[in-house]
């Protein structure tokens, strides 16, 4: 099963401009993705769908999703606001005032986090959102789980865009998480960068952006001597593919643009390809073969 996800659109930050400059990165990404081959089953949205929290700019990403031919799922991110992602999208319920969710795939189970806390840029998970989150877990521990959330509860090495590991949210989601054996990992949007690593011996990735990205600049930073380091930059749209293959969780990084293509499958490689092909072991029977995988079911709210 192959699921794509996009991040930190910030549609919106040139406000009333129908065609801004993150509404064209938006629309170029999303074609890259429905041109793919195989399909992905789905699209998660990851947080930052707009940029200042407007009714009007919901409308546009309600708009610009309008054609994508498979299930689009939605994350809140700090710049969303609540009251106007639900009047635009009166599909999605709050659970005690939160948008977390369950996605129901067959093979795969994906429950959707709400770690904004509105005013606030960093994350935020309360105690009502992780008993939600706990007796989801509780009710199928068996069952293989993806946790999709817009902040990732790590460091990332770029000093303004870090989480401190010593924030309560971070300690409670933790506690939440820990020793679940069933839960495969978690995706993440925010930091408008591909990054990876492990937290609580589970699989923590991040997404690029669809918006321009953040530069890498490791270096400390001083809130009070502005440096002049560069700190957003116009490196083209990305995106996420995540491939369950029954066993693990797979994660590619791609960016919607024409790649310069240097080799062919022709002729003259295809003695290549045969090749390492043939060095491969025969598969038993349902060893190393693909897992057929049923298209998502609509999001099934549950509540406790």
């Amino acid at each position: 099963m192959l699921i794509a996800q996009i991040t930190d659109i910030h549609l919106g930050f040139e406000p009333e401009t129908p065609g801004e400059f993150n509404r064209q990165r938006l629309d170029r990404t999303i074609a890259t993705i429905c041109a793919l081959d195989p399909q992905p089953k789905m699209l998660l949205a990851t947080g930052d769908l707009i940029d200042r929290g407007d009714k009007g700019s919901y409308e546009r990403l309600k708009e610009a999703f309008a054609d994508v031919p498979f299930p689009v799922y939605m994350a809140l991110g700090n710049h969303d606001e609540r009251a106007n992602f639900s009047e635009v999208f009166p599909e999605y319920n709050f659970i005690d005032g939160f948008l977390q969710y369950e996605i129901d795939t067959g093979p795969l189970r994906i429950l959707v986090l709400d770690t904004l806390e509105e005013g606030r840029h960093g994350g935020a998970y309360c105690e009502v959102r992780t008993a939600w989150l706990k007796a989801r877990l509780d009710e199928q521990p068996d069952r293989k789980t993806l946790i999709v959330q817009h902040h990732p509860p790590i460091e990332v090495g770029i000093p303004w865009m870090n989480t401190d590991p010593a924030e309560p949210w971070v300690h409670r989601l933790a506690g939440c998480l820990r020793d679940r054996k069933n839960v495969i990992g978690l995706v993440c949007g925010h930091i408008h960068r591909a990054v990876a690593t492990h937290w609580e011996d589970l699989v923590v990735a991040t997404c690029p952006s669809t918006a321009p990205q953040v530069a890498l600049d490791l270096r400390p930073i001083d809130a009070d001597v502005p440096d002049q380091r560069q700190l957003i930059i116009a490196d083209p749209p990305g995106y996420a593919l995540h491939w369950w293959n029954g066993r693990e969780l797979i994660t590619h990084w791609d960016t919607a643009e024409d790649h310069a293509v240097l080799a062919r499958y022709d002729a003259n490689l295809q003695g290549m390809i045969q090749h390492m092909l043939a060095e491969r072991p025969i598969p038993s029977e349902g060893v190393g073969t693909p897992t057929p995988t049923a298209a998502p079911n609509e999001v099934r709210q549950a509540a406790e």
